[in-house]
């Protein structure tokens, strides 16, 4: 069957079902829903430019009680390999981060039973203290679950407070696969589907923004990954809550779970039909840390906008065995070669500082960086 009349319909502005999802996974023209994705991104963005996000992870604490069949970061409560870091220590992160133009901290960690709700909101005020005009993009769903479950407080309340203390926006880690069916093979302890959309739909309510995310490789089906999409899809309809999408790929080492290894192909047709799916979100971010800057690159035709953060620190996905690192030069480099003009953007998407040309002013920053 041909696909051509779905991708017309796309290209005309109408919403595209579920079932033309499956029918485009099922697909094997990967160009022709390339370009159909990629003329959807330049109406999103009139001008050649793809955005990048100076920004460090800080992976607090690997301990944690959800015990995700993927991960090979987290270390069981009382596990003499589990760590908290000392509040000084994300300080100096902070401030390397500062030291080279970085405007966003992506501080995430597991589930950890034994960290009080004040643990949170103290550390938040501390860095706002010392780091006014940092970005505090931080805390999954999963995460801010746990710190309901230890403090008593409902969802709405705890984000009202981390808020308060200087949290500014919500990533969207731990959605994975938005259905039971996948959730209870791979994470069956952790927040379900309606609990992660219900947290991310909260956020905005008290005045944040977050991301959308999906993982694909779980051994879930065509269909599961469109009810993914459409369930991502409806919550953007009713709050507006998502400034950006970003997708990956299942990361096999060190985890002793069997998924599915999805090719860098695989990848490509992912962001592109959830590019032609996803009509309501303005930004898609490459997942060149799972996927490396190559494909990173080429996904700039294949839907997204924004080559996501440099990334100066990455502990989980590394902990499977992948370690893709590029420095801001050869984002800039990847960027070119793909025919875009780089600009440095902060975490809601405003341009702060576009690359045009090699200006000495480029030349510095970029020996800073």
């Amino acid at each position: 069957m041909s696909i051509d009349p779905i991708l017309t319909r796309a290209l005309n502005g109408e919403r595209l079902t579920m079932e033309d999802a499956v029918k485009l996974y099922e697909s094997d023209e990967l160009d022709k829903i390339g370009a159909a994705a990629n003329e959807i991104t330049k109406r999103w963005h009139p001008e050649p430019v793809t955005t990048f996000v100076i920004g460090r992870n800080v992976n607090y604490t690997n301990l944690c009680d959800t015990y995700c069949r993927f991960c090979a970061f987290y270390r069981k409560p009382g596990s003499s390999d589990g760590y908290v870091l000392s509040d000084e220590d994300i300080f100096n992160k902070i401030q390397e981060t500062e030291d080279v133009d970085g405007t966003e901290i992506l501080m995430q960690g597991g589930t950890n039973p034994d960290l009080p709700f004040s643990y949170y909101t103290d550390l938040l005020r501390n860095i706002k203290k010392r780091f006014p005009n940092i970005t505090m993009h931080s805390f999954s769903p999963s995460e801010i679950f746990k710190m309901s479950e230890v403090s008593g407080l409902s969802i709405e309340e705890v984000l009202t407070e981390l808020h308060e203390a200087g949290l500014d926006s919500v990533p969207g880690g731990g959605a994975e696969i938005l259905t039971e069916k996948t959730r209870q093979k791979v994470s069956r302890l952790k927040s379900s589907w309606e609990e992660w959309i219900e947290c991310m739909k909260t956020a905005k309510k008290v005045g944040m923004h977050g991301t959308a995310t999906m993982v694909i490789g779980l051994t879930e089906t065509y269909e599961e990954r469109a009810l993914h999409l459409q369930r991502i899809r409806d919550a953007q309809d009713e709050m507006d809550c998502f400034l950006a999408f970003i997708s990956w790929t299942f990361q096999p080492g060190n985890n002793g779970m069997k998924g599915e290894i999805i090719s860098s192909e695989g990848y490509l047709k992912n962001v592109a039909i959830s590019r032609l799916f996803l009509d309501n979100i303005p930004n898609f971010q490459s997942s060149w840390v799972t996927m490396g800057p190559i494909t990173g690159k080429k996904s700039l035709e294949f839907g997204c906008n924004d080559f996501g953060s440099t990334m100066m620190e990455e502990n989980v996905v590394s902990a499977a065995g992948t370690t893709h690192k590029v420095n801001t030069n050869e984002i800039l480099k990847y960027i070119r070669e793909a025919g875009k003009i780089p600009a440095q953007r902060d975490t809601k998407y405003n341009v702060l500082r576009r690359f045009d040309g090699e200006t000495t002013a480029e030349k510095d920053f970029v020996m800073q960086n």
